[in-house]
């Protein structure tokens, strides 16, 4: 059981995946669900401060490397566009629509990129963490919820 967690830890740190599939991999496995989603939060919060904090950077330093530049260009400009679309759309909401916009399990959106954005975006550390880290808690809310819901469809027509 130590195996499976570990790897729904693992998977829950990969960007883009993130809870997305953490969640339904976990429910999947057989692990309980409590356990297995405080697992997938703590999983998918580790890499915060450090994408917070060096990201940027990394990302700068590189976008105009041989090899890597292309990736980081990409990663850098949809974190610009992503928080500028946010900044447009929010206002003085800004935390909450960050919120939202981590919590809304569609592709493109998550902590990575939510993190990455409030970085750019130069948003205050504390408020960004708190507010991603309820975005992932509601994201996660949403995969168990619709993941179970799945289960038990599957249950009732098969």
């Amino acid at each position: 059981m130590l195996k499976k967690f570990i790897i729904v830890f693992l998977i829950s740190m990969v960007p883009l995946v993130e809870l997305r599939v953490a969640v339904p991999t976990a429910i999947g496995m057989g692990l309980p669900v409590i356990p297995s989603y405080l697992i997938c939060i703590i999983g998918n919060m580790l890499p915060v401060p450090f994408i917070f904090f060096f990201a940027r950077k990394v990302l700068e330093w590189g976008k105009d490397k041989p090899v890597i530049g292309g990736f980081f260009t990409f990663c850098l400009e949809k974190g610009e566009k992503g928080g500028e679309a946010l900044k447009e759309k929010a206002g003085k909401g800004l935390y909450w629509a960050l919120f939202l916009f981590v919590g809304i399990p569609i592709p493109g959106t998550g902590a990575w990129t939510g993190t990455l954005a409030a970085s750019i975006l130069d948003m205050d550390f504390k408020k960004s963490v708190k507010a991603i880290m309820c975005g992932v808690v509601l994201a996660g809310i949403i995969m168990g919820t619709g993941m179970k819901v799945v289960l038990l469809l599957k249950s009732f027509l098969f």
